[in-house]
């Protein structure tokens, strides 16, 4: 069935949780907003929206214009892994990951205990295509071994959005990039690592980390490896979140 995707606002079983982090992008935020419920799939879905203190009136837009989004107002700028972790406790992502420790039933995560199948992450300055979110948990139904997924992120020009897939940033992996290697050598599979930018960015790769500007996660996988690291303020919390995935298999 293909439709106007649907959002939930009761006790309904969720299949997506969208947790979008805004510290005073309020105009980039209502487009966001705008093009996420403009969605079409089969599919039900409820937004977050963690306003980190902004002084911009993004939180008064978001009551104003956007009413079936979920809004939370944290009086302090934590960061950006702190605001992310309210929004993925709203949803019990946090309880989840506590009950990891004791739980030992099979089931999906999402079944057994009310949480939503997925949780998305996705930053304000973003635009979805309509059809955007449906291709996407439908990547992940029949990819039942990927723990985490991103498309393929365009700039404003059309051009690739090259951080929207990287390899761990290992010492030589580091060095290529410092000197300038992955810069003159993109396409080699060697120095084109920190970027991959040797992949063809129309077809499907296995990277080490996508970005957390759109970081689709199974609930599954957060009940295994925990929430973000709030050690990080802003930056390097979605390579250390992949990695820790990547060690869970």
């Amino acid at each position: 069935m293909t439709g106007h995707a649907g959002y939930s606002t009761t006790s309904q079983m969720l299949d997506l949780a969208i947790i979008i982090v805004n510290f005073n992008t309020c105009d980039y935020l209502r487009n966001c907003l705008t093009s996420i419920y403009d969605s079409r799939g089969d599919f039900s879905f409820d937004v977050c929206v963690v306003d980190n203190a902004s002084s911009d009136g993004s939180a008064d837009m978001v009551r104003a214009e956007f009413p079936q989004a979920r809004l939370i107002e944290s009086p302090v700028n934590g960061g950006f892994s702190y605001a992310n972790n309210l929004g993925l406790s709203a949803y019990g992502f946090g309880a989840l990951t506590e009950r990891a420790q004791t739980d030992t039933d099979s089931s999906s995560p999402g079944e057994s205990s009310g949480t939503p199948g997925y949780a998305l992450l996705l930053n304000p300055d973003t635009l979805l295509p309509p059809e955007g979110l449906a291709m996407m948990l439908s990547f992940m139904v029949d990819h039942p071994d990927a723990g985490v997924a991103g498309p393929k992120l365009v700039l404003e020009d059309g051009s690739l959005d090259l951080a929207c897939r990287r390899s761990f940033p290992t010492p030589q992996v580091a060095m290529y990039r410092m000197m300038g290697l992955s810069k003159l050598f993109p396409r080699h599979p060697r120095f084109g690592r920190y970027n991959l930018t040797y992949l063809d960015p129309d077809q499907v790769a296995q990277v080490d980390s996508v970005i957390n500007a759109f970081m689709l996660v199974k609930s599954e996988t957060i009940q295994q490896v925990g929430l973000l690291d709030e050690d990080f303020f802003m930056y390097g919390e979605d390579l250390d979140w992949a990695y820790r995935i990547t060690q869970a298999g």
